[in-house]
């Protein structure tokens, strides 16, 4: 036995690694194909980038504060996210990305042994960084239709103690909303409920629970500029939070936990957000336009969305093979290895452009 085992938490090393989606000069070179054949589908990113004054405000007057560490409160940040939001900037907290947030909470909640729900088919770091931070996953499958099943999330919170409960909403890869009546029912549960609303903007006016944020002790929102405001490159979110939750978090987060480039470019996108919202309207637009193109082709089932992507599900051929045949035509979409998903594939939502190289791929391989 290696040495080194001995020194690795045992829940560690039998930890499967969670599988990153890779950036496009990785794949040009993988696949043998040119960056600019590639029609990247597969990551839920928006193609049309971020604001012109995001990246003006990255290589504009605050370059030559690069040198320096950057504002470990988010200062500026947070008060452009409490006018955007409508809350307080004491409820505001800003990681690289929602993801170090959901790594924030786990650890600061939980403690080796305790359980957190988790209601697949979702986001897949909940479980992952639960596992990291030597918690146990309790799962509730979901219901055919995606929606949660309440009874076995009650059940399962009364037989384990569960401490946290994330939900996604939209869900993703399966893009359904949270009703609104689904998440009072599980506030009255005695865990801290965390929504993760990384494609709130999609889901149109009104939707989202970052209003509510206060009026519960046990809701957190999380929330990021890497889907609606095209940062993902960056890694900037933020938690709309509890007062109690907030205050413990500020003490064990990084201190210079968001970069100098991610501060500026996000403050831009938020004084921009008139221009990033139309493309988000542009991008709703066109997945309204591809669903039903989509269900034209006969081994495709594809499930309304209320995010920036779709799931569909692949009948009378295989998913996997389904997505291998499109890679090597150069076209990328999300294909899930966990058996909940086998079966699907999921299209992120690019241009028009994009759009129509992906259906011409689909359709040479249903002949």
């Amino acid at each position: 036995m290696p040495i080194g085992s001995n020194f690795i938490r045992p829940e560690i090393a039998g930890l499967e690694p969670y599988t990153p989606i890779l950036p496009l000069d990785v794949l040009a070179t993988r696949l043998g194909l040119p960056i600019e054949q590639l029609v990247k589908l597969d990551a839920n990113e928006n193609p049309y980038g971020p604001s012109p004054r995001a990246l003006a405000a990255m290589a504009g007057g605050h370059r030559p504060m690069v040198h320096i560490y950057p504002d470990p409160e988010h200062t500026r940040l947070r008060a452009a996210l409490a006018d955007y939001t409508g809350q307080p900037v004491e409820r505001i907290l800003c990681g690289a990305g929602a993801d170090e947030l959901i790594d924030l909470i786990l650890r600061l909640c939980i403690a080796p042994g305790d359980t957190v729900i988790d209601c697949p088919p979702t986001f897949g770091m909940y479980s992952f960084d639960t596992s990291v931070n030597g918690g146990r996953v309790a799962t509730v499958v979901r219901r055919p239709d995606f929606s949660l099943d309440l009874e076995g999330i009650e059940r399962a919170v009364a037989a384990t103690g569960a401490k946290i409960l994330f939900l996604t909403a939209p869900n993703n890869p399966t893009g359904n909303l949270l009703p609104p009546a689904d998440l009072e029912r599980l506030l009255q549960l005695p865990l801290l409920v965390v929504v993760d609303e990384a494609y709130v903007e999609f889901a149109g006016v009104g939707q989202g629970f970052g209003a509510q944020v206060g009026q519960y002790e046990n809701l957190a929102v999380l929330r990021t500029f890497s889907k609606w405001a095209g940062l993902a490159g960056l890694r900037v979110g933020y938690g709309l939070l509890p007062e109690w939750l907030a205050a413990q978090l500020w003490k064990i987060k990084q201190p210079y936990n968001v970069s100098v480039a991610a501060q500026e470019a996000a403050i831009a996108s938020l004084a921009d957000r008139e221009h990033l919202l139309a493309n988000v309207a542009r991008i709703v637009a066109e997945r309204e336009r591809l669903l039903p193109l989509l269900a034209e082709l006969p081994f495709l089932r594809p499930i309304p969305s209320a995010a920036n992507f779709i799931l569909c599900r692949v009948e009378g051929r295989s998913a996997r093979e389904l997505k291998l045949a499109l890679e090597r035509q150069g076209v990328l979409l999300r294909h899930y290895s966990t058996p909940l998903l086998r079966d699907y594939v999921r299209v992120s939502i690019g241009t028009p452009a994009q759009s129509e190289a992906l259906l011409a791929s689909l359709q040479a391989l249903a002949t």
